[in-house]
């Protein structure tokens, strides 16, 4: 298969039972009629869970004042992130 774009040969990826095609040249990624839409679908179930789950017990050090360093708590990832992550 080659890609619509550049003409670069294409490779098909499994990523949560949706097939994508990506051009090994240009990066593009090429969805097929539908995939878009189930794409969003998972995306909204990934967001419920994480909103619909219980908040962590509030913890720290048992001594001194909690750890606020550079750590990213909190932070949510789409369906792109999930997408992407191996």
């Amino acid at each position: 298969m080659h890609c619509p774009k550049c003409h670069g040969s294409m490779r098909t990826f499994n990523r949560s039972g949706v097939q994508l095609e990506q051009c090994d040249n240009c990066r593009g990624i090429f969805l097929d009629y539908g995939e878009l839409e189930q794409l969003s679908r998972m995306e909204s179930q990934y967001a419920q869970q994480q909103y619909s789950a219980p908040p962590p017990p509030p913890g720290g050090p048992a001594w001194g004042a909690p750890h606020h360093g550079g750590h990213h708590r909190g932070h949510k990832r789409g369906w792109a992130g999930m997408l992407f992550s191996s």
